[in-house]
């Protein structure tokens, strides 16, 4: 719909099937959509966002060269100054040429708090705690993608930070589980908070893919070994919050698929656990699934591509830090790959079935 005339037509048609006369700002549409749109693609977004990093990391280095770096309050100054002029401009100006600036400003701001509170000697978890209430502070008062996107990877990191710091590595587990029950409740409930306010609107997109690259990065804190010392007896958990929030999500897509009769969604809750038992001693697996499903029912195709790519690499993960012989292994692949193509013919032939009923 990138033209005045899609838009008209599918008035036309919504007219056409309303019980009642409904009338339409045609030309209000036809801007509001034209100012969403922007022609601000992902690929866009992704690069102002690795552009202002290269501008960060340049500026950085001539301010440390300067000698900035010998004033721990100028840091702090300087730090602040930063953030507060990039909030400023996101709010005075709504230009993707100008996010790379307000984005190395806001990224630059951080960076110099942190080495200033780091050369004040401040307890990493008091850092963390000022990020991450400056981070909620942005989010309110500016909902720009990119930044509102870049303060919940800080959100999370300084979440993540705070455990390390104390090195509390078994707490992952939870955060990895409120993660799953928020990113779950964000697809499923997508109608309602974005009708709710109109921050939450332009909030909900950028929290959103927020959360899937947090989650994902804890995830590939359980999918390679070694990176953290994280206890074996406990890494279950995670699966089971996992796996029980993609038994609901079944639920739901049930009701999409048209699936009524009680055996088949019996065989299918059977079927998915069968599925699925393996990956408990690997939930980034089944957290990539996760991904891969609530994606494919709200039709996010960002997150469902991000979701595959995640699945295939946490696949190849456990593959290679299996502690069996590499025919064993073959074998395995080979029986996965046999019950994924039978899993498609049965689905695909019961979907097949249904529209032609």
């Amino acid at each position: 719909m990138k033209r005045k005339e899609n838009i008209k037509e599918l008035l036309d048609y919504l007219q056409t099937t309303a019980e009642k006369e409904l009338q339409f700002d045609e030309e209000a549409i036809v801007t509001a959509y034209q100012k969403n749109n922007d022609n601000q693609s992902l690929a866009i977004k992704i690069l102002s966002i690795f552009g202002g990093l290269m501008a960060s990391l340049a500026f950085l280095g001539f301010l440390f060269i300067a000698g900035l770096y010998d004033s721990d309050i100028g840091l702090l100054i300087f730090g602040t100054l930063c953030i507060a002029g990039a909030i400023w401009i996101n709010k005075a100006y709504d230009k993707i040429i100008i996010d790379t600036l307000s984005v190395s400003s806001f990224i630059i701001g951080f960076i110099l708090i942190g080495f200033g509170f780091s050369e004040l000697e401040v307890n990493v978890n008091i850092v963390s705690i000022i990020f991450i209430i400056i981070s909620l502070c942005s989010l309110i008062i500016v909902q720009n993608y990119i930044l509102s996107f870049i303060a919940v990877l800080i959100i999370n990191g300084s979440i993540l930070a705070i455990i390390l710091s104390n090195k509390s590595y078994d707490l992952i587990h939870i955060c990895v589980a409120v993660l799953v029950l928020i990113i779950t409740y964000f697809f499923l409930k997508e109608a309602k908070i974005i009708t709710a306010s109109k921050a939450l609107f332009r909030l909900y997109n950028p929290i959103r893919i927020g959360l899937i690259i947090s989650f994902l990065s804890g995830l590939v804190i359980f999918g390679k070994k070694g990176i953290l010392p994280i206890s074996p007896d406990y890494i279950w958990l995670s699966s089971v919050i996992i796996i029980s929030a993609i038994m609901y999500l079944l639920s739901n897509l049930f009701g999409i698929l048209n699936i009524t009769n009680i055996q088949h969604k019996t065989g299918i809750y059977v079927l998915s656990i069968l599925l699925l038992l393996p990956t408990v001693l690997s939930p980034a697996i089944s957290g990539a699934i996760l991904i891969v499903l609530l994606s494919f029912l709200v039709n996010y195709k960002t997150g469902l591509v991000i979701g595959i790519i995640a699945f295939i690499y946490f696949i190849s993960q456990y593959y290679y830090d299996l502690h069996f012989t590499l025919l064993t292994k073959s074998i395995l692949l080979f029986s996965s790959g046999v019950f994924f193509i039978l899993l498609y013919l049965l689905t695909y032939k019961k979907l097949t079935s249904n529209e032609k009923i």
